[in-house]
């Protein structure tokens, strides 16, 4: 079975585009529209490999479902790469102190998440 990785985020044009790029790589995609249905897909199904996590959502922001995340039973497992228009270091730094291990701009591309992926060890 290949590796899941959980694409979260409020638009369902960035879930497609995420979607392909990440099953180039070979895995299994799993897509989660906010935070709320991200925790409901990891409390309920288990943990996903990875996770692709926008911060700006409605109902439950990613900065709040990473923070759930990682008080859960196994929530330290997933590797969490931040996906956010926000460019403001303080903003990042809060993300990667709440256990994100890395983070891409958008508008991003297969170069950027090639890069990521290998940074973060997913990817050779």
């Amino acid at each position: 079975m290949s590796d899941i990785f959980l694409v979260v985020d409020d638009s369902k044009v960035v879930r497609t585009i995420a979607r392909r790029m990440l099953e180039a790589h070979g895995f299994q995609i799993e897509e989660a529209e906010d935070g709320v249905f991200a925790l409901e897909y990891v409390t309920t199904k288990g943990m996903p490999t990875a996770i692709l996590l926008d911060v700006n959502m409605p109902n439950m922001g990613g900065l709040e479902f990473l923070e759930q995340l990682r008080a859960l039973p196994q929530g330290d497992a997933p590797v969490v790469i931040f996906c956010t228009t926000e460019n403001d270091f303080s903003f990042i730094a809060k993300a990667m102190a709440l256990g994100a291990q890395e983070f891409i701009m958008k508008p991003f591309d297969e170069e950027i998440i090639a890069a990521k992926l290998s940074q973060v060890g997913l990817i050779a």
